[in-house]
């Protein structure tokens, strides 16, 4: 997947921003709708979405937490808040944060602050409310942009997980999920018993052929299918659908990953907690 075109898009409209010597969001938002910038997703692979969209997350970062001028590194940040706004994508790609990136997005705003720019901190602030952010552990200076894919499809195939044991625990759809129907039913003494009664039946069927013109009712007894067969075919069919339930949305690995789901769990709570610090932080800068 060749990303240089997507790249120099960016340039162009990032290095016309400071050209213009431009700090608001306001004036990125005339120029990307002057460029018609919304139509790099347009020409967006189909497959490798994420890598796509974190790639082009990534080189607006490199803009932002650049030492250039305060308007290449705003220009990196409002393009990067404008890449997350007008992607195509449902749900839409989070942007992804290393430590470093969040120390050079506070000082970004300081240095905003100081040159009088509104609207940097209330920005940054909406985006740490609605959490567009993941933070995670790979530096862009030390990791590649594939790196940091893997580890936000880690971090989400774990919080599905997790969703999933939160969505199915102590409701009655998880009893019947894992339900063995043969017990239930208690299927083996019912396949006694509807055997028992076939057999019941049969002789009583002989035995009256001696007194009585059977004829009509001889198919009863040649009818071979006995409910306890069909019971255990119905919990054939039963495992068979829940195996393939469990494939497809792997509840059958909770258990092994309780573990893992609830370190995510604790790490989302440390994310959350880091959000609100920095936002504290940035406020007060």
């Amino acid at each position: 997947m060749d990303l240089n075109p997507f790249r120099l898009d960016i340039d162009d409209l990032i290095n016309e921003f400071a050209e213009g010597n431009m700090t608001l969001l306001a004036e990125m938002k005339k120029l990307w709708l002057f460029r018609k910038f919304s139509c790099i997703f347009e020409a967006k692979p189909n497959t490798k979405l994420g890598f796509f969209m974190q790639s082009l997350y990534a080189h607006c970062l490199g803009y932002m937490t650049s030492t250039a001028s305060i308007s290449h590194r705003l220009g990196g940040l409002y393009c990067l808040y404008c890449l997350h706004e007008t992607q195509p994508f449902k749900p839409p790609f989070r942007i992804y944060f290393c430590i470093r990136e969040l120390k050079r997005l506070k000082e970004l705003v300081i240095d905003a602050k100081k040159e009088n720019i509104r609207g940097v901190p209330l920005l940054v602030s909406s985006m740490l409310e609605r959490n567009l952010f993941l933070y995670g552990a790979i530096d862009l200076k030390e990791g590649s942009v594939e790196e940091r894919v893997n580890e936000l499809t880690d971090i989400q195939n774990a919080r599905i997980q997790h969703a999933n044991k939160k969505l199915f625990a102590d409701t009655e759809i998880e009893r019947y999920m894992h339900m063995d129907m043969g017990k239930e039913l208690e299927v083996d003494s019912l396949k006694k018993v509807s055997k028992d009664y076939s057999m019941a039946k049969e002789l009583a069927i002989k035995g009256a052929e001696k007194v009585v013109d059977t004829q009509d009712v001889n198919h009863i007894a040649k009818d071979r299918q006995l409910i306890g067969d069909v019971i255990s075919k119905t919990i054939e069919d039963w495992n068979l659908q829940k195996e393939m339930f469990y494939k497809k949305t792997g509840i059958n690995e909770l258990e092994m990953l309780e573990n893992q789901s609830l370190e995510q769990q604790n790490s989302d709570d440390s994310d959350d907690g880091f959000g609100d610090e920095l936002l504290q932080q940035l406020l007060s800068s």
